[in-house]
């Protein structure tokens, strides 16, 4: 019998399982680790974290599963967005921290492109805008802030390329992983595009030549690391891509509709598609499969699940101490409590732009914002709070593709640890409008890297094959009074960002 093995390099953790030709995950493993932000609004990872981390959960699935090292055919990684990717020498050696998705350092350099650049052909060629999240813009910060640094780069490498190089030593970028840098990758050539990055000031030769599709082999590990992770030499390595469309493969989700919101640290929502630039306060990247001709087009939230794991370490230490006697998690006994709490939280909104704020609004300086907030209220109020404002994150992006040409199913898959929660789930659904789809036994990108793999050593024959391994829970389905009273907390959450964006700028610009 073959198997594959898929992993997925997480901004908190990575993440690997080992999966049989009948679709049987036969072992998971994980390794966490931190998000270095030495400033406010910085955020930044050196890239050995990654390689440990890899290498660690790699062997570890191979060896609590089993089987013989011949039958591992291949090994499918994803990872986080990685903005600016990892910068190396000519030797190939980092010379600088890899400036992260979460990393919002680059406000001028956007302001120049903003002066300076023509956005529209910006937005023709390349599918996006320009914001700070963009890797493009972080490239520009080193080059302006960095110069000593700037003059050593060979490549900037996205995180699961630069992994695989570690473990195979070649070297090519998928094609999701160069589309996510924006403003440099010709998403209608599928090409790194010469005319914007003379535009931007960016040098064609710091991009890798090799561009492959994610289901591309892009090579077999060296001898020494396939006896360091237990392993034949023979196993390929294939290219995967970004976390968020590679979760959404593990979804099931293929067909031109289909839309998925992978909920973790960050929220990603997204929608495959063939329609170029559908809008450009969303990202557009060729999607992880067919990765030639599909799109995947996502609205995504800085913060969703991080903002639970705040709240339970600044706010819920009682929780964290009770759950650890009963063995419980501190999160469950807090949901106890705010479950019961009515929609809306009495009164209470949160707008969750803790790190920031992606899509639509595209605003660096948003903070979050607790409104409403009175001596009634108790924690469990905020709490509840808090899920409900992610929720109107969510709905903010689903309702601008809405007003697009491209077609949404009627239901919503959720995956990520989010689904864990009994309460959130009923949240997204009533606040949204569309029913709540969820995987029993999620497993999230490591499943849609695990399949990426098979298809490219042939252990599968197609992707649907993944509709025989999935099982859905019951669909949760939206409460129509409740949806009424969230439009008309949606339409305050609306209107508070724009009424007080201000005051988050200038607060941003204070000691």
């Amino acid at each position: 019998m073959s198997h594959v093995i898929g992993v997925d390099i997480g901004t908190q953790g990575t993440k690997a399982v080992l999966l049989s030709e009948s679709g049987e995950v036969l072992a998971h493993s994980y390794s966490g680790y931190e998000v270095n932000t030495p400033r406010p609004s910085w955020a930044e990872q050196w890239p050995n974290v990654w390689v440990e981390a890899v290498k660690e959960t790699i062997s570890e699935v191979k060896a609590i599963s089993g089987v013989d090292k011949e039958s591992v055919k291949g090994i499918g990684i994803s990872s986080l967005y990685g903005g600016a990717g990892v910068p190396v020498d000519e030797n190939l050696e980092p010379v600088f921290p890899c400036l992260i998705w979460m990393d919002r350092r680059a406000e001028d350099e956007v302001d120049w492109v903003k002066n300076n650049v023509d956005l529209d052909k910006l937005f023709d060629i390349t599918g996006n805008h320009v914001n700070s999240y963009f890797g493009f813009t972080k490239m520009l910060w080193i080059k302006n802030n960095k110069k000593e640094i700037w003059d050593e780069i060979e490549y900037f490498i996205p995180p699961a390329n630069y992994a695989i190089h570690e473990l195979t030593g070649e070297l090519a970028v998928d094609y999701s992983s160069a589309g996510n840098i924006g403003g440099v990758f010709d998403l209608k050539k599928r090409e790194w595009s010469e005319e914007m990055m003379n535009d931007l000031g960016i040098p064609s030769d710091m991009m890798l030549p090799r561009l492959v599709s994610c289901t591309d082999v892009v090579g077999k590990l060296t001898d020494e690391t396939a006896e360091e992770l237990g392993l034949s030499p023979n196993t390929a390595v294939v290219a995967g891509g970004i976390d968020a469309p590679v979760a959404n493969v593990g979804a099931g989700a293929f067909a031109e509709g289909s839309h998925v919101a992978m909920t973790g640290t960050s929220m990603c929502w997204g929608l495959i598609t063939r329609q170029r630039n559908l809008s450009p306060k969303l990202v557009s990247m060729p999607y992880s499969l067919e990765s030639e001709e599909k799109i995947y087009t996502f609205g995504g939230s800085s913060t969703a699940g991080v903002l639970a794991r705040w709240f339970r370490d600044e706010f819920a230490r009682l929780e964290k101490d009770v759950g650890a006697k009963l063995d419980l998690e501190a999160y469950d006994l807090l949901e106890m409590k705010a479950k019961d709490i009515p929609p809306g939280s009495e009164g209470l909104l949160v707008l969750p732009y803790f790190m920031g704020e992606r899509s639509p609004i595209w605003d660096s300086n948003a903070r979050g914002t607790i409104v409403g907030l009175s001596l009634y209220h108790s924690r469990e109020h905020l709490y509840r709070a808090f899920f409900e404002g992610v929720a109107y994150a969510l709905k903010h992006n689903v309702e601008l593709v809405e007003k697009t040409e491209a077609e949404l199913d009627e239901e919503i898959i959720i995956s990520g640890g989010v689904t864990q929660s009994e309460l959130w789930p009923q949240i997204f659904a009533d606040v949204t409008g569309y029913p709540v789809k969820i995987i029993k036994d999620d497993v999230e990108a490591p499943l849609g890297d695990a399949l990426l793999a098979g298809l490219a050593t042939d252990v599968f024959d197609s992707p649907e094959v993944i509709e025989d391994w999935l099982e859905f829970k019951p669909a949760i389905e939206p409460s129509e009074e409740n949806y009424e009273i969230y439009d008309e907390y949606f339409e305050q959450y609306l209107d508070i960002y724009q009424n007080i964006k201000g005051n988050m700028e200038q607060l941003t610009e204070l000691p």
